[in-house]
This record gives structure tokens, sequence and C-alpha cells, in this order.
């Protein structure tokens, strides 16, 4: 049989991240040696008190109510309010299977074409094409650490006209690292403002920044506006338990109406057990926090040392200033990569896998030209318990303890480096 197809999903391809980590998987279960750079999981184990709470929690088998479990949506608030300093109601809160299915279906319910800015995630474009939604990309430069201008946001919004646009912003950036000053983020919350744009402002890493500033959001200077994304996957480790988060401002009480009705025709609601092992990582944050923080403090390490490396080999690599992500770029060496007949960022992290075992992602999966180099690093491979039970405080590492907890990250910076010595 040759089933008819919707076109829309015709022209998709799996993620680009689930992808690469089948690759890396597959090559490793050959035998053969892969550092992988490709796929941004936490290494880390879940915090005790949410692996407690879901096996005490097993017996839990009643349909919840598809907005979630009234004491998450409570906690989840609270949480959101204290940490971050918003001022959301447990009505604002709305539970999903991860907060990646919760964008699509906000992004599938709005009307009006998605803007961009590049690089950005992987799944946003995708998901708008679904929906056959206009994509509007907006470019960024490496110069300001690939972070959205507000002179950039207002050319798109005027450009796009004067129908209803949809922002997705990403703070802590992925796959840059970059994390937005307070002054920009109001910057762009006037340009929002004066548009009338709805942002989705996906949070995931909201909790892993480790700069010198706060993390900021246009939640706090666009409320009416903004509806803020997140989950357990990173800062709680529990990317598998498939938990996220929106919180939808009463100004947008249409949006969470029509969510709740998709979502009733949908997938009804998250897994019971899920959502009260949530409950403990949301409503109980004091007993997490020390977790939260420990494991910030190894990523910023670890990611400073991936920037360092990498800027010493000549690469050019903005300062990761949150998430577990770094973005180097290879133009320095394009002449000689051409005599390779490497020209493209895809051409480019096929010759690294393939030639010195390292795993990465191309730019232009991020909605980059083709021929950008830049790649995603997310340094990421190593044994999380293994980190946790030795970390020392980042002002103790040394050289030996790197190599034996961290081994992975430290060869494949040598890796590459042995790749751009052959030129």
């Amino acid at each position: 049989m040759r089933p008819v197809l919707n076109p829309l999903v015709l022209s998709l391809k799996e993620s680009a991240t689930l992808a690469i980590n089948l690759r890396a998987k597959e090559l490793r279960k050959q035998g053969k040696d892969i550092v992988h750079f490709g796929f941004g999981q936490s290494p880390f184990p879940v915090p005790e008190v949410i692996q407690k709470a879901l096996a005490e929690n097993t017996d839990k088998k009643d349909y919840l109510p598809t907005q979630g479990l009234p004491e998450l949506c409570e906690a989840v608030a609270g949480f959101y309010n204290k940490e971050f300093g918003y001022n959301f109601l447990s009505s604002n809160v709305c539970v999903g299977p991860g907060s990646k299915e919760l964008i699509f279906e906000i992004i599938y319910l709005v009307e009006g074409p998605l803007l961009v800015p590049v690089p950005s995630w992987v799944s946003y474009g995708p998901q708008a094409a679904l929906r056959g939604k206009e994509i509007i990309t907006i470019p960024t430069n490496r110069e300001y650490n690939y972070r959205l201008t507000p002179e950039a946001l207002d050319k798109a919004c005027y450009e796009a006209g004067q129908k209803q646009k949809l922002l997705i912003f990403n703070n802590p950036n992925n796959p840059t690292g970059a994390l937005y000053h307070e002054k920009e983020i109001k910057e762009l919350a006037e340009i929002c403002k004066a548009y009338q744009v709805i942002v989705i402002s996906d949070e995931i890493y909201a909790m892993l920044e480790y700069d010198k500033w706060a993390m900021s959001s246009l939640a706090l200077h666009y409320p009416e506006g903004t509806i803020v994304s997140g989950g357990l996957s990173k800062s709680f480790a529990a990317g598998g338990y498939r938990l996220g988060v929106a919180l939808i401002p009463d100004s947008l009480e249409l949006v969470m109406n029509s969510l709740k009705a998709v979502i009733s025709e949908t997938f009804s609601a998250v897994s019971a057990p899920i959502q009260h092992a949530a409950l403990a990582a949301y409503g109980d944050f004091e007993n997490v926090r020390p977790f939260v923080q420990k494991t910030r403090d190894i990523y910023r390490h670890v990611m400073h040392y991936l920037h360092d490396e990498f800027t010493d080999m000549g690469l050019n690599c903005p300062r990761p200033a949150g998430a577990f992500y770094a973005f180097p770029d290879f133009d320095k060496f394009r002449s000689q990569l051409a005599k390779k007949n490497v020209i493209t960022a895809a051409s480019l992290s096929h010759a690294l896998l393939e030639e010195v075992g390292v795993a990465v992602l191309p730019g232009s999966d991020f909605y980059l030209p083709a021929t950008n180099l830049g790649v995603r690093v997310a340094g990421v491979d190593f044994d999380g318990q293994q980190a946790l039970d030795t970390w020392p405080g980042r002002h103790h590492v040394t050289e030996e303890y790197m190599e034996e907890v961290f081994p992975n990250l430290v060869h494949g910076c040598e890796r590459i480096s042995t790749f751009l010595n052959q030129f």
C-alpha cells in the first residue's frame, strides 16, 4: 500500500538532536570510540526526592484534570513566582508531556507567522512547518554572542506587516549558551509591546544560568503578552519523565482555554505518577536546590573549560553564560577545509565524526546557512553521578581531576585539535 499523507508531514525529517543521539549510540555499540557532543541531555541522576515521590505514587492510576494535577499547578506557580519574580496563579499553569509538546500546541493554536532568532533550537521551525505557518528567521551575529537585538526584532516585526506575530524566545539559549542582560530584555519587551507580539519564552534552562548577571525574562517586562514554558528535563535532570509546564497570563485566557480543549482531544493528561513526582520538584524545591546549585557549578566549569579549549585552538566561540552548550565556528579554517571538500557545517560534522570520532550538530540544523561553519557542542558526555560524588568545587579542579572525571570532554577537545592540526 502507498498511503496518502499530509504533505506538510512528508517534508519533515527526524529531529536532528534525536538522530545524532541514535547515531552516536549505534557507533558505540559497534565498538567505536565516540565522544558524544551531539545530544543535550543532563548526565546527572534524577534527584532522590523526585525518584522517591515517583516510587511512592505508582498506584496513582486515575485520569488527572486536563490542565494538570491541581496541587502541581499551585506548586509550579509558586516556584516561578518565588524564583523569578513572576505573578502567576495556579489557574495560569498547564501541564504537558514535555515543554516541547506544549510549545507545539501553542504554535498550532496561535495564528500568524513565527519569528525565530537564528540560531535557535532545531524543533521550533519544523513545529511551525507542521502547521503550515510562515517562519521568519531573524539574524543575529557572533560578535554579539548570537543574542537578538532590538533593531533586528523591530525590522522583522515591521516587515511582517500588521498581522499577528508569534515570537519564540529561548533564554538561556540552545545552541549558543547565550544569556540576555536585563537591559536587553527591557528593550526587546518594548518592541514586542509596540507590535503586540505574542511571545513564547522558552525557559527550560532558566535555572542553569551561571554568568555575572541574573536570569531575566520577557515575562517580567511584557507579562500581558508572554507565555513561559519550562519543565523537568534540564535543571531537574529528568528528561525522560516527559513533563513540561506552560504559564499563560490571564490576558491570554483564550489561548489557555483553547489549549485545554486540544489537550482533552489528544493526550488527555500527563501520567499521574509523573505529575506527583513533579510535585516533589516544584513543591519541595528547597530539598532540590542544593542539587541544582551543585550541577550548575559543574556545568559552569565544564562549559568554560570547553570554551577556553576551543578558543586556544583558534576557533571562534562566544563564552557560554547558561545551559550546557557552546557554539564554536571553524571559519578561520575555511580555506583549508575547502581543500578537503568540507564547505558546509554538515560536511564538517560528518568529517569530525568519521575522522576523529567526535559527534556534533551542524549550525544549519539551527537555521543558519549551510555554509556557516558553526557547530553545536553539548558538554554533557560524562558520568554525572561520579561528578556529583567527587566535585571539589570549580576553584579546586585540577588537570588530573578533569582527565579522571571528564575524560570525554578532554579527549574530545584533543581530537578536534588533532583534526585542525592536519592543516
